[in-house]
């Protein structure tokens, strides 16, 4: 039976980054593949010019997750006064400038990025092929070890707890999710989301997501399926 890597996201702040819409970060309601990727990346120690490797990691990442505590969510609102001759830092590495006529700068540059506040989320995946690496103990290793500061979606978002929450075994993802314990704090149904193919739960809908990366390009494309439901207290053992 496949063995699986337990991930437990848990930090005062979280963001599952999304589309960007003009100066908007919105963020999605479960972590992206590529966010999965990138978070490993980091704790491995490669380089944004890795992008071979960074490709091949995800090809291979097989993730679910649920949520087990909703947290808050809210939007911080970032305002610099830049002059004619300031320009934004980006993490692209190219500074960003202003368009338009000298009136522009009178008015403060400004993004608005949503969060999650207090929000407690648990990932299972698994590696296909199993065997290449780096392997899933090579991960674990790199999430207690990590090569650099490890973040959940956004440099400010430092977890809160270990990161590596333990192996579960099991068929397919979904049952790694049904078949993990729940906080005892947990009273009602919870939401979870897993590959199409990783098992099926009565009343489940099918939905198609764009959350993998090109990374050689930085651009993020492509298409995967996957399944979203819920999940009572009672379906998961004590």
């Amino acid at each position: 039976m496949p063995r699986h890597l337990l991930l437990r996201l848990e930090a005062p702040l979280m963001a599952f980054g999304g589309e960007t819409i003009d100066h908007f970060g919105i963020i999605r309601d479960f972590p992206a593949l590529s966010m999965i990727t990138g978070l490993f990346a980091n704790a491995l120690g490669w380089r944004r010019e890795d992008t071979d490797q960074h490709d091949r990691l995800q090809e291979r990442l097989v993730i679910g997750a649920r949520i087990e505590r909703q947290g808050r969510k809210f939007q911080d609102n970032q305002n610099a006064q830049l002059a004619k001759d300031d320009n934004g830092w980006t993490t692209s590495g190219s500074p960003e400038g202003r368009a338009g006529g000298a009136g522009t700068y009178d008015s403060p540059h400004r993004r608005f990025r949503d969060y999650y506040a207090d929000l407690s989320m648990l990932v299972a995946l698994r590696l296909n092929p199993a065997a290449d690496p780096p392997t899933l103990d090579d991960l674990a290793i790199a999430l207690d070890h990590p090569a650099r500061p490890i973040f959940i979606g956004r440099k400010p978002c430092l977890p809160s707890q270990r990161l590596f929450a333990g192996w579960q075994e099991g068929i397919n993802i979904l049952e790694v999710l049904q078949s993990v314990p729940l906080p005892n704090s947990v009273r009602e149904g919870i939401r979870l989301q897993w590959p199409d193919g990783e098992g099926i739960l009565l009343g489940d809908r099918v939905s198609d997501i764009c959350d993998e990366r090109h990374w050689r390009s930085g651009i993020h494309g492509g298409w995967r399926s996957v399944r979203e439901g819920r999940l009572r207290a009672e379906e998961t053992p004590a």
